[in-house]
């Protein structure tokens, strides 16, 4: 064995201990590594006086969103409460139990605001919800949502929503989710992938829109039209044709109209969302 393959093999043993010894330190430190990457996901800025409080949908079994909101709204933080929620029937959806949650939680009725839609994730949530944040005016927002959602909430509200509107999120103490224990339970790790995922997507789908309003049009119909009388149009953001076949079905539920762009109904306003 000549001179230079007796280094090669010195080097190759030598690569593979400072390998083991790495592979070593990193199982040492495994927990505390773990416990940062938790802990990173968590976002909770001070919680400031609002306009108005917003529960984002999928709450967990037993409603620590609606909890936590309920919290803030009993301290003083806002006159109103924001249930949004996807529809899970014609009739029914999470934005009903939501409100539920929050009167069974001190919050009273009259303060609520049922938000129903079709969202099939945080960004189109944000997109209505920056509809109904236009149509009423509201300049300061509370969202209440999960702590390990934190962060992908801020990122995702922070580009949807008009820089004439302020956003804060406050995250909410989840039982399913200890940012200091996460890996140790199924649904932890789930969670902690999931928001992993979805943060990669949402920063791919808007890191090149900072601050910006949300791309779909918006339009609130008071709720005491009646299926035989037209829509009057209360308030949008952008100018649209007219639209003159309806299907409404008494106020209570969803409704559309032809085309393929869906309509949500709520007690307080109707949204119908969609390009046009």
């Amino acid at each position: 064995m000549t001179r230079a393959e007796r280094g090669g093999i010195f080097l190759r043993f030598l690569f593979l201990l400072f390998f083991l010894a790495f592979l070593a330190f990193i199982y040492v430190v495994r927990r505390p590594l773990l416990r940062l990457a938790g802990q990173l996901w968590v976002v909770d800025e001070p919680a400031e006086h609002a306009d108005v409080i917003v529960v984002l949908g999928g709450d967990n079994f037993v409603a620590d969103r609606a909890a936590h909101a309920a919290e803030l709204y009993r301290a003083g933080l806002a006159p109103q409460v924001v249930a949004s929620g996807r529809m899970l029937r014609p009739y029914a959806g999470i934005s009903e139990m939501t409100a539920h949650d929050l009167e069974s939680r001190g919050v009273p009725a009259a303060s609520i605001v049922k938000f129903s839609h079709r969202a099939a994730n945080t960004r189109e949530e944000a997109e209505a919800l920056a509809g109904l944040v236009a149509n009423r005016g509201w300049k300061r927002v509370l969202v209440v949502t999960s702590n390990y959602h934190a962060r992908r909430t801020r990122f995702i509200f922070g580009r949807i929503f008009g820089p004439g509107v302020t956003v804060r999120v406050s995250a909410a103490h989840d039982s399913e989710f200890d940012p200091s224990r996460w890996w140790e339970s199924r649904l932890g790790a789930k969670l902690f992938f999931n928001e992993v995922l979805g943060y990669a997507v949402a920063w791919r789908e808007l890191r090149d829109k900072p601050h910006a309003a949300g791309g779909a049009t918006y339009f609130f119909l008071t709720p005491e039209h009646s299926h035989r009388s037209p829509f009057a149009i209360a308030g949008f953001l952008r100018p649209c044709p007219r639209v003159s076949v309806w299907k409404h079905p008494s106020c209570a539920g969803i409704c559309s109209f032809t085309g393929p762009t869906p309509v949500y109904y709520s007690p307080q306003s109707t949204v119908l969302s969609g390009p046009l």
